[in-house]
């Protein structure tokens, strides 16, 4: 039986028309370690999250994707959270607990095993990926390779038949990411555990594979063992084969009638053997470092860093010079203080003791300004932590908006870096739904923009694959001949040893050697390049698989990688050069301020809504204040919070809510509660109207009743609950019903100012006009309407005051959080009705 097997399956993102998956059709055996690999954005992540439900993305789906036999859709996810194990890239974003023994315990917990079977369980897969003598550590004193490690034996815990794995080292240092894929490779053959996985290491993966499968625009393209798969794609002359092995790439430059090899074992023999026949050349020693002349760019003397007072030194005596055009590269293992280092440099952190200097000026001298829009441009480890607005366009622009320069002007910088970094086919899209690899490109583009004289990048080749590699290395060469200094944290060996002129290896908070490329990875057993763990023995200066190549006797570059069409072969980053100006829409946040007309309709589902919240719900109060005598409003409170799930639960009608689209509703409801307390001391001046009347537009009517009523009951349990609750979410809850009901019906836009009017006045006329007589029907038994007066008198300055609040608060916070619900809207399909048929329905009754 096949593990999985998939049938013309195609895929599209929302509001997009390309297809990521293109009719793909697959099977996958049982026991088969394939490796997945194919170019930034080809579709290797969306591929891998099909084969699971729950993380199967939002979007335009056709085709079949059976596991075992079984259509994945019908299986219920207990059975698929423990047959079909998924490590993700992050090694922290699949953590959920703070100890390690509890990791490996809270998935057997959440399936309800006993405590015996869970005791065995962890304690059989903590012997079994030497875990034990870390056993009892909080996570967060475990390095990245550690953290990746917990995550498999968290899943293999629960004994899975199926083992996904997308890009898991990406994050990981050479020697962690050779640790954890041998277990992997342990996993598949002691095991007999199927397992396919996405990486750009193919150094070490393709000597576990039995599988190798490469896509290209959606489809897959090459299917055969990797021996297979390394001569098509040689014969094809196709871009991913500088992506294989060091040993099949020599192997191919080289006119040779021998085996092709795979690992760097089988390439050693291969070098041996056609050593016999043919002498080979020198590798020439380069010793002399360039570009040290004159003032350096950077310094570093005696500095010392540590995040607390009590806590260890991260940085410890770090002492280092580089000069003007030089790409300084800094590798080591994780945690050692390579990233904290960069830190330091920015002037993001501050050292205790030691200066940091930029040419010779102490960084504490150098304004935030000078320093970040003059000087230094920055590329984060995580390229998301750069992107803050809806399209990448925009992100793009946002960079120049303190530029003092043209539309035109910025709209040729853009487009020449969009060019530049492949980025013309990404600028319509939202940042967050790239590849990992796009995603970098586009925080490379980003910086740019900046013209930086001092470019400091953490893991900047992380997720690029081998074309964009050789794109990016010809960027940094510009950059390197216009006198930029380069300081590159990286874990990209390869990539390191032949682009960089200096290489440095960090441990234990400092730089402990350093040298040129060649003789710095000569010296290395680990720390080195597999053309030199291949070639050492015959070629101990060889580092890179040029330098074999040529020992060898072949050509340089055998294979060169073709232009895209996307992008300007001539990588010209002179900015102030023009270019045919783009045809770009002038206001990029323009945003759907209505509901289109043909939609503005209110569904059967709404109208009973309006029926228990204006009718069911007011009633349950009077029998509470003249039947129960206020006494019992915890009771009632719990009423109207049960008759207001009613309509918020027809939202889903036949289909059972998803989690995700529960956690949006209380994540609200969090805020809500959150900022009525962090605003206590200011009386009536709190967000919750806000908040309520924003999940009423994002999500309906009924969504935004449910945020106000629980809003108003769980706030009370930290302000103290009374009669008065059932009254106040009632107050809450209809504006929240009302926000939502008008802007389906197209009559309140959704643009700030029309929210603040509407926020203003249903704030006093509505809250107030429900408070101030709750508040004589609470305490006083024999109302008269003089009181009712006084109280409308006398709470005028109380709602006046709450109605400010609303405004100001709406005016700060509408726009942004409505931009991100339409996101988390859009991208996982969250609380969507089936209002076309409805309207369909609509439109043929007239």
């Amino acid at each position: 039986m096949e593990s999985y097997t998939i049938r013309n399956l195609t895929f599209s993102y929302p509001q997009s028309e390309k297809k990521v998956l293109d009719n793909l059709s697959l099977s996958i055996g049982k026991g088969q370690f394939i490796a997945l690999c194919g170019s930034s954005g080809c579709g290797k992540t969306t591929l891998l999250r099909h084969l699971k439900t729950v993380l199967t993305p939002h979007g335009t789906r056709s085709g079949d994707v059976f596991f075992e036999g079984t259509l994945l859709s019908d299986l219920d996810q207990r059975t698929q959270t423990t047959r079909i194990g998924f490590v993700m890239q992050s090694p922290d974003n699949q953590i959920v607990t703070d100890k390690v023994w509890h990791e490996l315990a809270f998935g057997l917990e959440s399936l309800g095993l006993d405590s015996q079977s869970i005791r065995l369980r962890v304690a059989e897969m903590a012997s079994f990926f030497g875990i034990q003598t870390w056993f009892h550590k909080n996570v967060n004193e475990l390095s990245g390779g550690q953290k990746q490690l917990l995550n498999l034996a968290a899943i293999m815990v629960m004994q899975p038949s199926m083992l996904i794995l997308d890009e898991p080292t990406s994050q990981l240092d050479p020697v962690a990411a050779v640790e954890f894929l041998s277990n992997v490779g342990r996993i598949n053959r002691e095991l007999g555990i199927t397992v396919i996985i996405t990486e750009h290491r193919l150094e070490e993966v393709f000597p576990l594979a039995d599988r190798v499968l490469v896509m290209d625009e959606g489809r897959i393209i090459f299917d055969g063992t990797p021996e297979n798969i390394g001569e098509q794609l040689k014969k094809q002359n196709h871009s991913m084969f500088l992506a294989m092995p060091t040993p099949m790439r020599v192997y191919a430059a080289v006119e040779n009638d021998l085996p092709c090899p795979v690992t760097v074992r089988e390439g050693r023999t291969w070098l041996d053997a056609f050593a016999r026949n043919q002498p080979l050349s020198e590798v020439p020693m380069i010793t002399q470092i360039q570009n040290q002349d004159g003032i350096p760019s950077i310094e570093l003397n005696e500095v010392w860093f540590r995040y607390k007072k009590d806590t260890p030194d991260v940085v410890k005596g770090l002492s280092m010079k580089v000069y003007g055009g030089e790409l300084y590269a800094i590798l080591g293992g994780n945690g050692t203080g390579k990233t904290t280092a960069l830190s330091l440099i920015s002037g993001i952190n501050k050292p205790y003791r030691g200066t940091v200097k930029i040419n010779r000026q102490e960084l504490s001298m150098l304004g935030n300004k000078k320093l970040f829009f003059t000087m230094l441009g920055v590329l984060p480890q995580n390229p998301r932590a750069l992107f803050v607005k809806k399209t990448v366009e925009e992100d793009l622009f946002d960079v120049l908006s303190v530029q003092k320069m043209s539309k035109t002007e910025k709209s040729n910088r853009i487009r020449k870096v969009s060019r530049l970094c492949r980025l013309d086919n990404l600028l319509s899209m939202h940042p967050y739904d790239l590849s990992g690899g796009e995603q970098q490109r586009t925080a490379l583009g980003k910086v740019l923009l900046l013209e930086p004289k001092i470019l400091l990048m953490d893991e900047p080749t992380k997720g690029l694959d081998v074309e964009f590699k050789q794109v990016f290395a010809s960027i940094l060469h510009e950059l390197l001949q216009k006198n930029v200094t380069i300081i590159m944290v990286s874990h990209d060996i390869e990539f390191c040893a032949k682009y960089a002129h200096r290489c440095a290896m960090f441990f234990d908070g400092n730089i402990v050697s350093w040298d040129v490329p060649r003789r710095f990875f000569s010296r290395n057993s680990f720390y080195t390049t597999a053309a030199n763990r291949m070639a050492r023995q015959k070629l101990p200066d060889a580092v890179t698989v040029e330098d074999v190549i040529v020992a060898c006797g072949g050509d340089e570059e055998p294979y060169k990688i073709k232009p895209s069409k996307e992008s300007d072969t001539r990588l010209n980053l002179d900015m102030s050069q023009q270019s045919e100006l783009p045809e770009k829409n002038e206001d990029l946040s323009l945003e759907n301020e209505q509901i289109p007309v043909s939609e503005r309709h209110l569904s059967k589902r709404t109208m009973a809504a309006m029926l228990m919240i204006l009718i069911a719900i007011p009633l349950t109060i009077y029998i509470g204040i003249y039947y129960l005598g206020d006494r019992k409003y915890y009771f009632i409170s719990m009423l109207i919070i049960l008759e207001t799930i009613i309509p918020f639960v027809m939202v889903f009608e036949s289909r059972k809510p998803q989690a995700r689209e529960l956690i949006v509703i209380a994540v609200l409801c969090a805020i809500g509660v959150a900022g009525r307390a962090a605003f206590f001391m200011l009386p009536q001046f709190k967000p919750v109207v806000a908040i309520v009347i924003i999940s009423g537009v994002a999500f309906g009517g009924e969504s935004g009743f449910l945020v106000g009523a629980v809003t108003g009951f769980v706030s009370n349990m930290f302000f103290g609950q009374g009669p008065w609750t059932p009254w106040q979410m009632f107050a809450f809850g209809i504006i929240g019903f009302l926000a939502g009901v008008l802007f389906r019906k197209g009559i309140l836009r959704r643009n700030t100012g029309a929210l603040c009017i509407f926020g203003g006045l249903t704030t006093f006329l509505i809250y107030g006009g429900i408070m101030n007589p709750a508040a004589v029907l609470m305490f006083q038994s024999h109302p008269t309407k003089e009181m009712f007066y006084y109280a409308y008198l006398q709470g005028i300055p109380f709602d006046l005051i709450h109605a400010i609040a609303t405004v100001v608060f709406l005016w700060l916070t509408a726009k942004p959080m409505l931009e991100k619900l339409d996101r988390i809207k859009m991208k996982y399909g969250l609380i969507e009705p089936n209002d076309k048929k409805e309207i369909m329905k609509y439109e043929l009754n007239i």
